[in-house]
């Protein structure tokens, strides 16, 4: 047994006793029965540890008017006042940050113990990504009751969960939301009650709960905090301090309950990062301050954190940015050194050697990404568009904000005058990920599918995107409203329903255009009319159901072989329209499927014969609005435009722009895209 040194830690139970405690002549942690330390014993016990087997009467003192002793910057104000009764959402809020500041400045531990259920070492790692984006959430404004805090914690530990631990843990803080509700403070009483709840959530998510990790400490702490106020404890620092200890001693029993662990000479790594989380809020509501959020810039950056100073810098960059690089081995001060060459403000750099994340804002994203990716293979890429979110905070404001995704072809024009906000359809190329228009311009788009062999493929974005955006709408409307690409076409609006589902069903609402490319875009573009003309997202909804009707997408297709590349078009059809020299026209029907209606036989004046065979379809005494969509072909595009002032006599308005990847992965360079739609204005 090598001498031990460093922290150590020690917990008395009824069983064993072990102590965890680093060796001189290893960086793993390991766990011992104290009867095996020998010499060392007394040496490894005394030193100062964040898990320490303190008697209850040191840990919670409170004197008889249920102050606490404090110091000259009276921090034993805020720590009195976790003896009391209740606690408030800004109370609640500080010991999740202490508690979360602590365990990411231990996950570096956490990962040299993990090897259950796999040896990967990143269950430290997992654990601190996932509440990063809690910590991120906790300074959203607007958070004023406990029930707000705990529900935003949700919310934001389900989108940033990673690893299995991370999983659990989000789904504890679920369970723990869902079982608190609304409630403006909270007692001893209603939060050990939602922490059991929380604590059973946990371990149902798991389709095989063991034994011997976190589903184990997090029953204990919430059985043992139960039974304290059920004895009658009625303040947070005793009853807490009580379920605390019952944490590290569930901790200490991990070995016993776990084979491998006890093989390895460890205790459970997500195990501990629970307990380290206790730690820190324990810490808070002893001392009323976070023990961890005080740490220097140096500090920072040797426990993975690398915050660049760049106050000198005006913020005035368009897009908040983030992503992650997975390497064997990053090159941190090369990685930023490269990002600080770019225009850039706000950087942070935080992760391990082999997973970094990197949060900046600038104004191309593509340049940060394609920088980052020269250090390894970029994941999670996020980019939210600060000039849209601040024209929502102080700009002129409707009741309802209008969203879509970016399967939608809006015209820039329109979607900064109605401030219609867009999240990003995720793009894959030659097996690089790409944010749709963002990181990737249409232009770009077209020319990557011309020369990569692999066929590109386009995914919904993922329901974090859409609730980070809700969320914010929210703050600044009374209601939100999603104007989606069609359920028939793609998973994004199924997507969009379940960030709805959990920012506020009851304030954002998800319409089914049943529609893509230029027919969404039409659609949209009347939604965020009607709210401008302060219409309710009631009757807007309405407006739409009858608006869609009299919205159809319309396609000419040159080169059938993206189609057939993308599945969306039969094998044989390619080579017949080549044999017969014939341009299939294609058009939505009322579920947003295209099916053919006609076609034109020879490649010369497309867009001119396009345009005539949509307009002898269309009634010459009705308002039309047509959006005209190129697929990087913008002289066909003005050809078209052109062609359809002439043949159709009432023109709303027509306006004409490169047409996204939604419609391009099929349609291919050189298509031809019209939305068009009978147009009736917005009226309340």
């Amino acid at each position: 047994m090598p001498v031990y040194r460093s922290r150590a830690r020690a917990v008395h139970g009824n069983g064993p006793r072990y102590t965890l405690a680093r060796g001189a002549h290893s960086s793993v942690l390991f766990v011992a029965p104290l009867a095996r330390l020998g010499a060392n014993r007394h040496a490894a016990l005394p030193v100062a540890a964040r898990i320490a087997s303190r008697p209850l009467h040191e840990v919670s003192v409170v004197s008889e008017s249920g102050l606490a002793p404090g110091n000259a910057n009276g921090e034993s104000s805020v720590a009195a006042s976790l003896a009391v009764q209740r606690l408030s959402g800004y109370g609640l809020r500080r010991a999740l940050i202490a508690g979360i500041h602590r365990l990411i400045s231990c996950r570096d531990e956490i990962n040299r113990i993990n090897v259950f259920p796999v040896p990967d070492g990143d269950t430290g790692t997992n654990l601190a990504f996932t509440l990063s984006a809690v910590l991120a959430g906790m300074r959203a404004p607007r958070l004023a009751s406990a029930g707000e805090v705990l529900r935003r914690a949700a919310a934001e530990a389900i989108d940033g969960a990673r690893g299995n631990s991370g999983a659990i843990i989000a789904q504890f803080f679920q369970g723990v939301s869902e079982a608190l509700g609304p409630s403006k403070w909270v007692t001893p009483d209603s939060l050990s009650r939602a922490v059991g709840v929380g604590s059973r959530s946990a371990r149902e998510a798991m389709a095989d709960p063991r034994e011997g990790t976190i589903l184990s400490v997090i029953q204990a702490f919430a059985q043992a905090w139960r039974a304290q106020i059920e004895l009658g404890s009625g303040d947070f620092r005793g009853s807490f301090q009580h379920a605390l200890q019952a944490a590290r001693e569930a901790l200490q029993r991990t070995p016993d309950q776990l084979a491998v662990l006890r093989s390895a000479g460890v205790v459970d790594a997500g195990a501990l990062g629970f307990v380290d989380f206790l730690e820190g809020i324990g810490d808070y509501i002893e001392t009323g301050r976070d023990s961890e959020a005080r740490m220097s810039a140096d500090e920072q950056a040797e426990a993975g954190v690398d915050v660049s100073s760049l106050g000198a810098l005006a913020d005035q960059h368009r897009y908040c940015v983030e992503c992650m690089i997975n390497a064997e081995a990053v090159d941190r001060l090369a990685l930023k050194g490269a990002l600080l060459a770019l225009p850039i403000s706000s950087l942070v750099i935080a992760g391990t050697r082999e997973k970094v994340r990197i949060h900046a804002h600038v104004d191309e994203p593509a340049l940060l990404f394609e920088a980052a990716a020269r250090f390894g293979r970029i994941t999670s890429e996020k980019a939210d568009d600060m000039h849209a979110q601040t024209r929502a905070a102080h700009g002129l404001r409707s009741q309802v904000a209008i969203v879509a995704d970016s399967g939608a072809d809006i015209p820039s024009e329109a979607l900064e005058r109605l401030n219609i906000h867009l999240v990003p359809v995720r793009i894959s190329i030659g097996g690089r990920d790409y944010l749709d228009r963002v990181s990737l311009s249409a232009h770009e788009f077209y020319n990557e599918i011309r020369t990569s062999p692999i066929p590109p493929r386009t995914s919904q974005p993922p329901p974090g995107d859409f609730r980070r955006l809700f969320e914010f709408l929210l703050s600044h409307h009374t209601q939100v409203l999603d104007v989606s690409l069609a359920r028939a076409l793609s998973g994004t609006l199924q997507s969009a329903e379940s960030a709805a589902t959990r920012a506020d069903p009851r304030r954002v609402s998800v319409f089914d255009t049943c529609n893509g490319s230029a027919g969404q875009g039409l659609l949209a573009i009347w939604a965020g009319e009607a709210a401008q003309a302060g219409m309710s997202a009631a009757e807007i909804i309405s407006g739409l159901h009858r608006m869609r009707e009299r919205t159809r997408l319309w396609a000419v297709v040159r080169d059938l072989r993206y189609g057939v590349r993308g599945g969306r078009a039969p094998k044989l059809a390619l080579p017949l329209t080549r044999l017969l020299r014939f341009v299939p026209i294609v058009r939505s029907n009322a579920i947003g499927k295209l099916s053919l209606v006609a076609g034109l036989w020879g490649k010369k004046q497309v867009p001119e014969r396009f345009a005539r065979t949509v307009a002898r379809r269309l009634d010459r005494n009705r308002r039309w609005r047509i959006i005209v969509g190129h697929c990087d072909c913008a002289d066909d595009g003005e050809r078209l435009r052109a062609a359809l002032q002439q043949h159709v006599p009432q023109l709303d308005s027509i306006w004409l722009m490169e047409a996204g990847a939604g419609i391009g992965a099929h349609a291919g360079p050189g298509s031809l895209v019209l939305g068009v739609q009978d147009y009736e204005p917005p009226s309340p």
